[in-house]
C-alpha cells in the first residue's frame, strides 16, 4: 500500500461501500445481514448517517477504497441520542495494513467533537480477534457477549458488546443537545 488517506465518504463511494460490505455479508460475521445490498441501498444508508452529522469515513490508497467506518445512532429512543455504535468494514486486501484502525480513530475524534459520549462496538462472532484487538486498541472495553443470538454460515454467532466513553462519559451530564432521534 502507498499513502492511505482517511477522508469523508461522498455519494460517488457508494459502489465500493457495496462492494466491500458484500464481501463481508457473503464471507464474514462481522454483520449478520444474508444478503448484500445494492450501491444504491448503501448510498441511502450512508446518505442517513450523514444527515445526522455524524462521521462516514473512507480510507483510500490511489483513489482505491479500501474500507468505511462510520457511527451511527445506537438505538432510536431520545434518551439514546449521546450514544453511538461504530461499524468498520475493510476491503480483504486490506485487512490487517491498519486501514481499520486510521479509519476508526478518526471517526472517534468526529464523534468527540460532535459531543458523544459513549460508542459501542458491537461485534459479530466471539471468534473475531481482528475486530475485538482492533476496538481494544483503541480504548474500548468488554461489556459483554450474547451468546448464539445468529444463525448464519450454518452455526450460532455470538455478539461481543464493548464500550468506550468520550467526553467524560457517564462522570457528569452532556453539555452538546445530542443527536435528533425519534422515539419515545
Amino acid at each position: 500500500m502507498g499513502k492511505v488517506i482517511v477522508r469523508p465518504s461522498t455519494a460517488q463511494d457508494a459502489p465500493a461501500l457495496a462492494a466491500i460490505y458484500g464481501h463481508h455479508v457473503l464471507h464474514g460475521f462481522g454483520t449478520f445481514e444474508e444478503v448484500p445490498p445494492t450501491a444504491q441501498e448503501m448510498a441511502a444508508r450512508r446518505q442517513a448517517v450523514v444527515e445526522r452529522g455524524l462521521p462516514y469515513l473512507v480510507a483510500e490508497d490511489a483513489g482505491q477504497v479500501l474500507g468505511f467506518a462510520y457511527a451511527g445512532p445506537f438505538r432510536p429512543r431520545a434518551a439514546y441520542r449521546y450514544t453511538v455504535e461504530d461499524s468498520v468494514y475493510v476491503a480483504p486486501a486490506a485487512v490487517g495494513g491498519g486501514v481499520g484502525k486510521a479509519m476508526l480513530a478518526a471517526v472517534l475524534r468526529e464523534c468527540e467533537v460532535f459531543g458523544i459520549r459513549q460508542v459501542i462496538a458491537v461485534i459479530g462472532d466471539s471468534q473475531n480477534a481482528g475486530s475485538i484487538g482492533l476496538h481494544a486498541s483503541l480504548g474500548f472495553e468488554h461489556a459483554g457477549v450474547g451468546k448464539a443470538l445468529g444463525w448464519k454460515h450454518g452455526r450460532w454467532v455470538d455478539i461481543v458488546w464493548m464500550r468506550k466513553a468520550l467526553n467524560g462519559g457517564d462522570a457528569n451530564a452532556p453539555e452538546a443537545t445530542g443527536m435528533i432521534l425519534g422515539g419515545a
